[in-house]
């Protein structure tokens, strides 16, 4: 598993993204050009907000949680994974999730917030040839009807190829894609950017989150390593039952118990 030093980080990583979408006039002008609207205000709900509806459910992590004047709530996210199926089902769930944890019990659902999930990813998608594919509700029979549920969904891509969103907004996905700063929005966040590079206190949060990742990767490995020998030894004593080897020859030579080995054998009708 290869985890970058703070010093290799840029914009598009999670860590920078999200500090320097801290800056409130920055995550505003963002989100303005990302969706070619005007807000008049943004209320951080909370950074990287642990959401949880049930002590038994995942939680969704989000990277920016925020409400504009009219209390529509927007969460955004960089990238990297090239893992479409996981991302489209992601959102799904995003949605879902916000939600539930916007209406209160016993209000009515036309309570709900207009919600935007929105992922900036450094990859191709879908066709791979647009830079911006909003996704809305609408009816397979007659897409002249909208459900209008206040939901939308956006990816946003840095390698489209087409000529299809706004001058700023292309410079926005070029300069994410390792472009220079080409306009104010583009040099505040390269400012903002070289801030966070020089912070020592986030260079000491991005190393403990470092250790943390692996050594959850590694426990996750060893897991992983454990049940694959377990796995191999159940395979083997499967064929040596078939051989009519004895319960004790094959606890010998697999350092099994016996009864580990009656289960193996139950389990694959051998015994």
């Amino acid at each position: 598993m290869y985890i970058k030093s703070f010093d290799e980080l840029t914009f598009q990583d999670n860590f920078i993204f999200q500090k320097v979408m801290l800056k409130k006039h920055i995550c505003k002008a963002v989100l303005e050009r990302l969706l070619d609207i005007s807000i008049k205000d943004i209320v951080y709900i909370h950074e990287e907000k642990n959401l949880d509806v049930r002590w038994d459910s995942k939680s969704v992590r989000l990277d920016v949680f925020v409400n504009d004047d009219k209390g529509t709530v927007f969460n955004i996210e960089m990238q990297t994974s090239k893992d479409m199926e996981e991302l489209v089902k992601r959102t799904r769930f995003y949605q879902s999730i916000l939600d539930m944890y916007h209406i209160q019990k016993g209000q009515k659902y036309t309570t709900l917030n207009d919600s935007y999930v929105i992922f900036i990813c450094t990859f191709p998608v879908f066709t791979g040839n647009r830079h911006k594919y909003t996704f809305k509700n609408v009816c397979i029979e007659d897409h002249d009807i909208a459900l209008n549920d206040g939901a939308t969904k956006l990816f946003l891509s840095t390698k489209g190829t087409q000529n299809d969103v706004s001058k700023p907004l292309q410079a926005f996905l070029d300069y994410i894609d390792g472009q220079e700063a080409t306009d104010e929005l583009l040099r505040d966040i390269d400012d903002a950017v070289y801030e966070v590079k020089h912070c020592e206190a986030w260079k000491e949060e991005y190393s403990m989150l470092s250790m943390d990742h692996y050594k959850y990767w590694k426990e996750g490995m060893a897991e992983g390593i454990a049940e694959g020998l377990v796995q191999g030894k159940a395979e083997v004593v499967i064929q040596m039952l078939q051989e009519k080897l004895s319960l004790e020859m094959i606890a010998r030579l697999t350092k099994l118990t016996v009864e580990q080995i009656k289960e193996i054998g139950r389990a694959n009708a051998l015994l």
